[in-house]
């Protein structure tokens, strides 16, 4: 029953693509339909040559046979066309959908699931959902016309004929669903074995630099090889289970034939033209019921899925947006008795914390690592939600404003911000899609970057590579910075924005950073200034609290 919701929520996220899938299976039930009329054509004058002995008699079922001999390869490319053309944009609507709900669900990052993990839900149990629609549901639409359609051709010759070859092949639409529960642990099992397979490749190969440096690629090849071994294993289940159901399958349609030919033989009133069109028509159905034991397995893979996806899509928001969000009088943030811990088990991060950022301040946090100042981040983002206490922007309570309302007004800069593989002027208009050109360059030239990418070939059209490899430290540093002062946020956090850096490079930043933020509030967080920043204020978080510094 799980299954069955699963797949129910699945196709649920499909109503918007209804007529491409309805498109596609009744493209492809005509497609079978076809073959078996040709057949059936075939078998008539057969069966009439036969009676009369002269193949003239069959002359007419030929003729008819000659327009069907065109449409059919006709109707199959018209069948794979539609219905691969529902396939991919339902499985685009999935993608989107799942992606929507992560980030909902996953704002401050992948946490304690495996990112590898979750780009394989994201990719391979998205994709094992095209099985619910290609393998099983339009096989099984058009092996159910094809057996109907048998089942009415023979009725109009001997009730009796129709019985005894229909039954045992209606009975063989039923092993989609009779083979799914049994294929459905070993699904499950595989599905799981995949995502661990794809953690397993994707991790070792994020942090490659660090595996070297301890010499662990044998261990993580190791575990990668173990991984496979275990998906190859359930895949071997998984193909047993097809294996059987198709056994199944064959004998129920050779159980139809035997049927028709010993109906015949024991001298069945409609005579042997109809044994011998109930033959055709049987060699017909075979082509369309031989896909429906693979439909049982896909249906399994689809179910487990839809499992896996849901799972992680199910997970609770975080910070939960209001019915309605308010609209902030300004950006002043002011913080009262704050208390935030990030798990009941562990310590608390702040007690009672109370802050000021008035409009236009410059505010320089302090701190040892574990302080609490990235989580501080976290709260004004609204990345997470404090147990006690009240934040305020513009005089509206947090609680009263959306995610979107907050981030609209504050922006961060963190301390791994990330270059995509993608162009300059793309990562910058991550901030402000639609940003002309000439406001991109206001940006690189804040953030003192802008001669360098006019002596780059391609300009803003230069590709950052993955992670930003294209450039240095310091100069992914000022691009990233150049995106954070696109946005029109009125404040921006810089979270240990200097990470990493050397000091030369370090207190370049900085000196940027005075006449980048001019008119905004920034919140500055660091271990530790150098002399350049030129705070309004300096706070150090020392036992869960935000104290003066000692100057």
């Amino acid at each position: 029953m799980t299954a069955a919701r699963d797949l129910a929520r699945i196709l649920g996220l499909w109503r918007s693509r209804a007529g491409w899938l309805t498109v596609g299976a009744l493209v492809a039930a005509a497609s079978a339909l076809a073959g078996l009329a040709l057949l059936a054509l075939a078998g008539s004058g057969v069966s009439q040559g036969l009676a009369t002995g002269t193949l003239a008699a069959g002359a007419a079922s030929l003729i008819l046979m000659r327009p069907l001999i065109l449409l059919r390869p006709l109707l199959r490319w018209a069948e794979r066309m539609a219905t691969h053309e529902a396939t991919f944009r339902a499985l685009a609507d999935t993608r989107t959908w799942f992606f929507r709900r992560l980030s909902e669900r996953l704002s401050a990052g992948p946490g304690l699931n495996r990112s590898g993990d979750l780009l394989g839900r994201l990719v391979s149990d998205v994709e094992a959902l095209d099985g619910l629609y290609l393998r099983a549901l339009v096989p099984m639409a058009a092996a159910a016309s094809v057996v109907l359609a048998v089942a009415v051709i023979l009725g109009g010759l001997s009730p009796a004929l129709a019985a005894i070859v229909a039954i045992p092949l209606a009975l063989a639409l039923l092993l989609p669903v009779l083979v799914a529960p049994f294929a459905a642990r070993a699904a499950s099992r595989n599905a799981a074995a995949t995502g661990a397979l794809r953690a397993e490749a994707v991790e070792p190969l994020i942090a490659m630099e660090d595996i070297l440096a301890a010499n662990a690629e044998p261990r993580a090849l190791a575990k990668l090889e173990a991984a496979a071994d275990r998906m190859d294993g359930e895949r071997r289940r998984l193909a047993r289970a097809g294996s059987l159901g198709a056994a199944s399958g064959t004998l129920l349609t050779q159980a139809a034939l035997l049927g028709a030919l010993a109906w015949g033989l024991a001298g069945g009133g409609a005579g042997a033209g109809a044994v011998v069109v109930a033959l055709f028509l049987v060699l017909a159905a075979m082509d369309a019921l031989g896909a429906l034991p693979r439909a049982g397995a896909a249906l399994a893979l689809a179910a487990a899925g839809a499992r896996r996806l849901l799972e992680a899509a199910d997970q609770p928001i975080p910070v939960p947006d209001p019915p309605a969000s308010a609209t902030p009088s300004g950006h002043a943030i002011a913080i009262r008795g704050l208390s935030f811990t990030w798990a009941p088990d562990r310590s608390p991060v702040f007690d009672n914390l109370s802050l000021d950022l008035p409009e236009g301040a410059r505010i320089a946090l302090l701190g040892p690592s574990g302080a609490g100042k990235s989580t501080l981040a976290a709260l004004l983002l609204k990345l997470a939600a404090p147990q006690e206490g009240v934040i305020t922007l513009g005089g509206a309570d947090y609680t009263t404003l959306s995610a979107d309302t907050v981030r609209a007004r504050i922006a961060c800069l963190t301390q791994d911000a990330t270059l995509f593989d993608d162009t300059i002027a793309a990562n910058l208009r991550l901030a402000a899609p639609d940003a002309p050109d000439p406001a991109l360059w206001d940006a690189l030239e804040r953030a003192r970057i802008a001669d360098l990418v006019r002596a780059l070939p391609d300009g803003l059209e230069t590709r950052c590579g993955e992670a930003g490899a294209r450039f240095s430290g310091g100069q992914a540093r000022r691009i990233a910075l150049a995106r954070a002062l696109l946005s029109p946020a009125s404040v921006i956090i810089l979270d240990e924005p200097t990470a990493g850096l050397d000091a030369a490079t370090e207190r370049a930043f900085l000196e940027t950073l005075d006449t980048a933020l001019a008119g905004r509030s920034a919140i500055l967080i660091t271990h530790r200034l150098i002399g350049v920043e030129r705070p309004t204020r300096i706070l150090r978080i020392a036992g869960g609290q935000a104290l003066p510094a000692m100057s």
